[in-house]
């Protein structure tokens, strides 16, 4: 890979203070990952990318927290039961 890497404090730089604790972590994440992979380019897509990735720890997480009541934790995210099972099944969560 010939990826360009920017300096550590370029790639962790301060977010505005109007951005969600939730959306500074993603750009801080998202600007370290790029920072790392500079030019290259991701096969699935960025956006696939961090789906796929954030999408298991964030079903995983809800349905902790809700004891693995599958219908309070898919209220929570906003979808119906049948989705968050099938999104479970696809993280290999059931």
């Amino acid at each position: 890979m010939n990826a360009v890497r920017l300096p550590v404090n370029e790639a962790v730089r301060e977010t505005p203070s109007s951005q969600s604790a939730l959306g500074e972590c993603v750009s801080r994440i998202v600007r370290r990952y790029l920072a790392d992979i500079g030019d290259t380019e991701c096969d699935e897509g960025l956006h696939a990318l961090v789906i796929r990735e954030v999408e298991g720890p964030l079903l995983s997480e809800v349905l902790a927290f809700h004891d693995g009541n599958q219908s309070r934790a898919a209220a929570v995210l906003g979808i119906n039961r049948a989705t968050l099972r099938k999104k479970l099944a696809a993280h290999g969560l059931l």
